[in-house]
């Protein structure tokens, strides 16, 4: 979303103008009713030892109720007003989910299926 924008849409409106900063990370938490904990990786380059680490920052973020970002996606957020005494970032939007929960996800359709077919199996049994 450009700088200067609002997050407002005709069906969902919002007062939230988006400025400053904006970041991409993962909900590492939406445990809080409209607040979720994004965590963001930062490349740092160290000149002493000429190598690079590896930074982690959490952020809080206010979700609103049309986005419904949950634990584990990918969420893009804009800096804004600050809305509670933690919160100075909205999401804007959900970039995609983690490969981590995509795959636990792949494995319970999985596992439905299997359990679906040893019952489909049982009953043919039983006939």
């Amino acid at each position: 979303m450009p700088k200067g924008k609002t997050t407002t849409t005709k069906e969902h409106p919002s007062e939230f103008p988006v400025r400053g900063n904006e970041f991409v990370g993962k909900v590492v938490s939406a445990k809080a009713p409209k607040t979720i904990t994004v965590e963001r990786e930062i490349t740092v380059y160290v000149p002493k030892f000429e190598r690079y680490k590896k930074i982690r920052s959490k952020v809080h973020a206010h979700n609103p109720d049309y986005m419904h970002a949950k634990e584990g996606d990918i969420v893009r957020i804009g800096e804004t007003r600050k809305i509670s005494k933690t919160k100075a970032f909205i999401v804007t939007e959900i970039v995609g989910h983690s490969k981590i929960e995509a795959k636990r996800e792949e494995m319970k359709e999985g596992m439905r299926v299997k359990a679906h077919k040893a019952e489909a199996k049982a009953e043919e049994e039983a006939q």
